[in-house]
């Protein structure tokens, strides 16, 4: 029998049965596929975002990158905003709301002007939104009155936020923009328009892959194509990072902020949640799985927490913080020499190549034997353990201290799988 245990927590004053919501995007853009997601688990969705603009959108316009037999590792939308009229939206919106009360439907919203800001928080208030989320950050607008150009810039944030606070009574969100390289800026305009809570990350400004034989980008569009976002596992890096630096600025500890951006697996919600975020969006392993994968997300966290001892989900939030410190803050007086488990290396040579060629030639080879030694020039940088084909064939070993360093307890990685 699955274990599920109670996930349900808080986010700006709105009960989630669970942190998992679809973000704003193809997977949640009409009546059928939403009432679907909640039948299948997910506690609400940010509704695609509606506007008062109607796309006119191109063909094909998705690619992904790959990585040898992997797929996937990234993904390219050049898709913008919903392509539905604003009325027909809004009565998705009303439906799904009055036949299921206890979902959340927050809905994404992007205007052109401080006007269409205006009209569209109170049209989607009226439907029965129970949070307004504003798009400043999607990265393919044909327009530089929207999208991620309105989300670089701190006054148009603060202006249109305090637009849509003044026409709702709602809690809004902020979804920011990882095309810059301080997100704190404009959350913290965001937050000073009247936003309660912020989101981040949307996607990054892309080339996925160069069509050799049209000589542009992909997705080919008539033989032209174009920078557009990307998401997927291979930016989960990125929106880590954003996300605590938010967290752990003092302008804004306290915003509680919905994180997205390559979350595939019950592991990738938690590292989520460890960082900080309360509430967790999920679009492009939906459109690689499907919405059951909410299944996966809530009994492996289910599992967790029985494991640790965690009764609420909202304990865990943030816990990651404190030890995510700035680099000089980093204890140096020390090296881990990499340890070899002879019995399970299979005398690839791939850490003694990798060691001479990139990193500090501190393994030797035994090539009668075809196994890889350790020797004195190690300097504990452990690229060995990382290209190492074999799970814990390579592992922290001894801690040897820095000449004239005092010697202390040091704490390490154990498990690698």
């Amino acid at each position: 029998m699955a274990l599920v245990k109670d996930l349900s927590i808080e986010f700006l004053g709105v009960k989630c049965e669970n942190p998992f919501f679809l973000s704003s995007s193809p997977v949640c853009s009409n009546y059928e596929m939403i009432k679907k997601a909640f039948e299948a688990g997910w506690a609400g969705v940010y509704y695609k975002t509606i506007g008062i603009f109607i796309p006119d959108e191109c063909s094909p316009r998705f690619d992904i990158t790959r990585k040898e037999g992997a797929v996937w590792t990234g993904f390219k939308n050049m898709e913008m905003i919903s392509d539905k009229p604003l009325e027909k939206n809004l009565e998705y919106i009303k439906r799904l709301k009055e036949e299921f009360p206890t979902k959340v439907m927050a809905v994404s919203i992007m205007g052109s002007d401080e006007e269409e800001w205006r009209i569209l928080a109170k049209k989607v208030t009226e439907a029965g939104a129970d949070l307004i989320e504003c798009n400043f950050s999607c990265p393919q607008m044909t327009s530089h009155a929207m999208g991620s150009d309105v989300g670089q810039n701190p006054e148009l944030v603060e202006k249109y936020t305090r637009a849509v606070v003044e026409s709702t009574h709602l809690p809004v969100i902020a979804k920011m923009t990882p095309n810059i390289g301080n997100m704190e800026v404009p959350a913290l305009a965001a937050v000073k328009g009247g936003a309660k809570g912020i989101a981040a990350i949307n996607t990054i400004k892309s080339i996925t892959n160069i069509d050799i034989e049209n000589l542009t980008a992909m997705p080919v569009v008539n033989a032209k194509s174009s920078i557009s976002g990307y998401s997927g596992a291979a930016v989960k890096p990125i929106a880590l990072r954003f996300i605590t630096q938010m967290k752990q600025h003092e302008g804004l500890t306290d915003i509680p902020i919905t994180g997205m951006g390559g979350i595939e697996t019950w592991n990738d919600a938690l590292e989520f949640l460890l960082v900080g975020a309360s509430n967790l969006q999920v679009t492009t392993s939906v459109m690689q799985y499907g919405y059951r994968i909410v299944e996966d997300m809530i009994s492996g966290l289910s599992h967790f927490m029985e494991e640790k001892g965690f009764d609420k989900l909202e304990d865990m939030v943030g816990l990651a913080l404190p030890n995510i410190v700035p680099a000089e803050d980093l204890d140096r007086s020390f090296k881990i020499i990499p340890k070899i488990d002879y019995d399970k290396c299979v005398g690839c040579g791939r850490c003694y190549v990798s060691c001479f060629d990139a990193a500090h030639q501190a393994i030797d080879w035994d090539k009668e034997n075809r196994k890889p030694i350790i020797n004195d020039k190690c300097v504990g940088c452990h690229l060995c353990l990382n290209v190492c084909p074999v799970l814990d064939c390579i592992l922290p070993g001894e801690v040897k201290f820095k000449e004239g360093r005092q010697e202390h307890e040091i704490e390490m990685k154990h498990k690698y799988i």
